[in-house]
């Protein structure tokens, strides 16, 4: 295992951590009974191979149904400086309810202390005012850090990367857990931001979220020779020091496998992408030209400033990866849960709009004239099953 140190916390944090929301059974909260024990002996065998890996950061979160209740049926029979565990708790407006839920979240691991606690979705501007609200989340958190009780205080965030900078520009956090990965590199401001305020930067999902590379299209498996796309990906993101570590979401012990594997070519790892790159560029202008990629999201509005609340952003992404790289199976999969995950997922999908009405609006988009029939195209073949979100991470 390779580390990095996580900013000012001084930790050593491995370049992989161990997610904790595919491991748990279910998404309700649930009674001990109910947990099977295979399921349980599953997560357990889980978190051991980790450790034995030397990835020894965890992390988990209340809202990732009875994870962090499993967590805590064997996380207290390891020596406590074997691992660091991160949970993390909704922002809410009134500090007493924030508080209640922390003290469950650490009845419910069995731990008297938590290294990393992270507010759970700073997403938009009101979650950012009640993170901050005289006697709300962070007052609690502070006051628990002077107890001893929470070493290391965070947020994680689904966010348009302007309100990101907002957060990471207070200077109250040590970390920040964002997106940013090599299908979509927008937040990388909030990089650059957090690494001068000396803040660890955790890159959340970057497997599923980032691309579903468990899942791959062949003709990205073809242009990732020799690397796996998933080897590929992780190999990117390390690339750049001011990146620490990803989260692994793994659901069984053999899931870090693919992941170690690209550790392989940690010491080369310009040598090992840089083809990789270069062929996925080429092959993404052959197919939408270069007025188009990697230009697309130059001028796009936020979605609260497009007519209909629409995700151009978003929308506009995964349509230039089917058509690109054949990722239409993953465009479905988030397509779906565009306008069904509140917050997490915001705005709407390509529907009921006017062409002159989204033209104006893009005024400054050099290709603002095709946007509309792209829409259409990427509606047709990504509409489907609604879906919502696994959780809020």
């Amino acid at each position: 295992m390779h580390y990095r140190r996580f900013g000012r916390t001084e930790l050593e944090m491995p370049v992989f951590s161990c997610g904790g929301m595919r491991f748990q059974h279910g998404w309700e909260k649930l009674k001990p009974q109910q947990i099977p024990a295979s399921v349980q002996e599953n997560l357990e065998a889980t978190v051991h191979r980790a450790l034995e890996l030397g990835i020894r950061h965890i992390e988990t979160a209340e809202g990732y149904g009875p994870s962090e209740m499993q967590l805590g049926f064997v996380l207290p029979k390891i020596d406590r400086d074997k691992f660091w565990l991160q949970t993390k708790a909704a922002p809410q407006e009134d500090g007493a309810s924030f508080e209640a839920e922390l003290e469950e979240s650490f009845k419910l691991l069995g731990l008297e202390q938590v290294d990393l606690l992270s507010i759970h979705g700073i997403n938009n501007h009101k979650l950012f005012e009640d993170t901050f609200r005289k006697g709300g989340p962070m007052d609690v958190i502070r006051r628990w850090q002077k107890e001893g009780r929470i070493r290391f205080v965070g947020f994680s965030t689904h966010g348009h990367c302007h309100i990101i900078e907002k957060a990471i520009n207070t200077g109250e956090f040590d970390y920040v857990n964002l997106h940013w990965y090599f299908i979509n590199q927008s937040n990388w401001a909030a990089v650059e931001a957090a690494q001068k305020q000396d803040m660890g930067v955790f890159i959340i999902s970057p497997t599923d979220k980032g691309g579903q590379l468990h899942l791959p299209s062949e003709k990205l498996v073809r242009l990732c020779e020799p690397l796996t796309p998933m080897a590929f990906n992780d190999l990117f993101c390390l690339k750049r020091p001011e990146v620490h570590t990803l989260s692994i979401g793994a659901s069984k012990p053999g899931d870090f496998d693919a992941h170690i594997k690209a550790l392989e070519h940690y010491d080369t790892i310009e040598m090992a992408i840089q083809p990789i790159e270069e062929r996925i560029h080429a092959a993404m202008i052959e197919a939408l030209g270069a007025d188009w990629w990697p230009r697309y999201a130059e001028g796009l509005p936020n979605w609260d400033a497009v007519p209909g609340e629409i995700n151009l952003q978003y929308i506009l992404r995964i349509w230039s990866l089917a058509t690109g790289l054949d990722m239409t199976g993953y465009g479905r999969y988030r397509y779906g849960m565009i306008g069904n995950g509140d917050h997490w997922m915001a705005g709407q999908k390509a529907t009921n709009f006017d062409d002159e009405t989204i033209i104006a609006a893009l005024d400054k988009h050099p290709q603002r004239e095709r946007i509309p029939d792209i829409l259409r195209k990427a509606h047709e073949l990504f509409k489907g099953k609604e879906r919502k979100p696994l959780s809020q991470h």
